[in-house]
């Protein structure tokens, strides 16, 4: 393993932003990542595990060791009657993992289709996209802990999923690297194609039958119209969560704003659109010097060129305080601010 002194951060986040790694290392290997861990323990130095860096601000230099997790490899587990059980490294690119399951007919991830990002923050964030989430396919993974050196299993319920939550981001947070994850996918694919920006693109397509090619390459002609190209603007995404509200409040928002998006949760709560407040709010579009919220898609924030962290920051506050003086709704970011 090799540790390396003041190194740019700026190709290993997609916003863009330039910040400095007092330390940086690359890890292939568990091993490795152990012994990297180890020797900031040894300093009391903090550290940053990151993989595509997709869902990470980064506000300032980091005075710590940055490991790039670039753990590899697929290899199938076990199979039943209906399901394949694939164990795959955390640094893995998504969305070649998903290529990979269409290229092997494996069901289940192909409404995740070019979500960035890498397979170790997918249980992280329970990513999820047009009705499916990571839980819905999640068997366990394998995490070192950060500061003992002793790896664990987490099952599923131990996992504790949410709405991009996961322990790993509340009572586990910054305690754990995970280093690959099992996901069991379906050999008899069971199609989600409940939301309308689905079902729009499959007859836009002409799709006669239904496969799970078919719904990727539907998600990711929907993602591509909408979301901007990191090489091009600087983004992570989907830069908010969608709120939830009581039905109380729902409805009181929609008496005072008939085209208002939402959805029920299962637990009665109504998940709105955030895209749509902060379109409304009138912030999309935005920008000021190279820092904003995109033309095309609110929920968005983007660097157009040299913005710096504190300056997407801002713009995040502003579109929080907005959305909140309008309709009393409080957004919470979806990124990882460091």
């Amino acid at each position: 393993m090799e540790i390396l002194d003041h190194i740019s951060l700026k190709p290993y986040n997609s916003f863009g932003i330039e910040a400095e790694a007092r330390y940086f290392a690359r890890t292939t290997s568990v091993a490795g990542l152990k012994e990297a861990l180890e020797w900031a323990q040894k300093r009391a130095l903090p550290t940053l595990v990151i993989g595509g860096g997709s869902n990470l601000l980064l506000t300032g230099p980091y005075n710590g060791l940055v490991i790039k997790n670039e753990l590899r490899g697929y290899e199938v587990l076990r199979r039943d009657d209906d399901a394949v059980f694939v164990n795959v490294c955390a640094g893995e690119i998504w969305h070649q993992f998903v290529l990979h399951c269409l290229e092997h007919q494996y069901a289940g991830v192909e409404n995740l289709a070019l979500i960035p990002g890498c397979v170790g923050a997918s249980p992280m964030q329970n990513i999820g996209a047009y009705g499916v989430e990571i839980r819905d396919v999640f068997e366990e993974l394998t995490a070192v802990h950060r500061y003992e050196g002793y790896t664990r299993t987490f099952t599923n319920a131990e996992c504790a999923f949410g709405y991009r939550e996961s322990v790993f981001k509340n009572i586990h947070r910054d305690q754990f690297v995970i280093t690959d994850v099992t996901y069991r996918l379906r050999t008899k694919p069971v199609f989600h194609i409940e939301y309308g920006a689905i079902r729009q693109e499959l007859e836009r397509l002409q799709v006669s039958e239904l496969s799970i090619q078919a719904i990727a390459r539907a998600v990711i002609n929907i993602r591509s119209s909408k979301l901007p190209d990191p090489a091009v603007i600087g983004n992570a995404g989907s830069f908010f969560k969608n709120p939830s509200v009581t039905r109380a409040k729902y409805e009181a928002l929609k008496a005072a704003y008939p085209e208002m998006v939402a959805y029920e949760n299962e637990d009665g709560t109504m998940k709105l659109a955030a895209g749509w407040l902060i379109e409304q709010a009138g912030w999309k579009g935005y920008r000021k010097g190279d820092a904003g919220v995109h033309e095309k898609q609110a929920l968005v924030l983007v660097n157009y060129r040299q913005a710096s962290g504190h300056e997407i920051l801002e713009v995040c506050n502003q579109v929080i305080d907005a959305v909140m003086k309008k309709y009393g709704v409080e957004l919470h970011p979806e990124v990882n601010i460091v």
